[in-house]
C-alpha cells in the first residue's frame, strides 16, 4: 500500500485543489493520503476547516483515506504545542512540524519541540537530527522522516542512520506540491536504498508504521 502523511494543495504552495489532489492519487495507487498544508497562527483554523470539508467528501465517494492535516511551518518552537492543541481541536487528523531542513534557515529547537509535543505526530525532513532528539521520538512514539523531496532528501542518510540507531519509527513522504511528486513503489524503495536502510526494515517503514498511524489517524475523524 501506498500511505502518504505529509503533502500540499493551493490551500498553501501546492498546485492541485485537495480534491484533485487525492484523486490523483488514488488513482496512483495510494491507500491513503494527509494533505497537510502549511500552518501558522493566522490561518490555521481556516485552512483545517476547508481540508475537512474536501477530505469528508473524497472519503464518501472515493476508496481512499483522506485525511485533513496541517503543516506547522516556520514558526518559534516555543509556540508549537499551543499551535498544535489548536490544529487537533480544529479537527487535525495528522499534524506535521517542519523540522529543520539542511535547506531551509528553521530555527534551532523546532526538532526538539516538535518531538516534545504529545500532538505532533511527524517531524518532517529534520535534517541533521540530534541522536538525543531521536531517542525521544522513539520514546514517545513521534514519526520522523524521510523526505522524497528534492532537498529536504539530502539528509536522509543521516536522518536513518540516527533515528534506526535510536529505534525511532520512520516513514517515507513525499512532501508532495504537484501531481509529479506523487510516491510511488519505486520512489519509496528509491528513498529506503539511498538512505541505507536495511532491507529488513522495509516492509516496518513502508506497511507497519503508516498502519499503525492511519488507525490513530482515523479514530480522530
Amino acid at each position: 500500500m501506498i500511505a502518504d502523511f505529509h503533502t500540499h494543495s493551493f490551500f498553501s504552495d501546492g498546485v492541485l485543489l485537495p480534491s484533485e489532489l487525492i484523486r490523483r492519487a488514488l488513482v496512483a495507487g495510494y491507500a491513503a493520503i494527509a494533505v497537510t498544508d502549511h500552518a501558522g497562527p493566522g490561518n490555521l483554523e481556516e485552512v483545517l476547516d476547508a481540508l475537512r470539508r474536501e477530505c469528508e467528501l473524497a472519503r464518501a465517494h472515493w476508496p481512499i483515506i483522506a485525511l485533513p492535516g496541517v503543516e506547522l511551518t516556520h514558526v518559534p518552537p516555543a509556540s508549537i504545542a499551543g499551535l498544535a492543541r489548536r490544529a487537533r481541536a480544529a479537527g487535525a487528523a495528522i499534524i506535521v512540524v517542519h523540522g529543520e531542513t539542511v535547506t531551509e534557515p528553521v530555527e534551532p529547537g523546532t526538532n526538539a519541540a516538535a518531538i516534545d509535543c504529545e500532538e505532533v505526530d511527524i517531524l518532517a525532513h529534520p535534517g541533521i537530527i540530534d541522536p538525543a532528539d531521536a531517542a525521544r521520538a522513539a520514546a514517545r512514539g513521534c514519526h520522523v522522516e524521510l523526505s522524497a523531496r528534492k532537498g529536504h532528501a539530502y539528509a536522509n542518510g543521516h536522518v536513518a542512520r540516527v533515528a534506526l540507531d535510536a529505534g525511532a519509527r520512520l516513514l517515507v513522504n513525499s512532501d508532495g506540491h504537484a501531481p509529479e511528486d506523487l510516491l510511488t513503489p519505486r520512489l519509496q524503495e528509491i528513498v529506503l536504498r539511498g538512505a541505507g536502510v536495511p532491507t529488513a526494515m522495509h516492509a516496518a517503514i513502508l506497511v507497519d508504521y503508516p498502519r499503525d498511524l492511519l488507525a490513530v489517524a482515523t479514530a480522530r475523524l
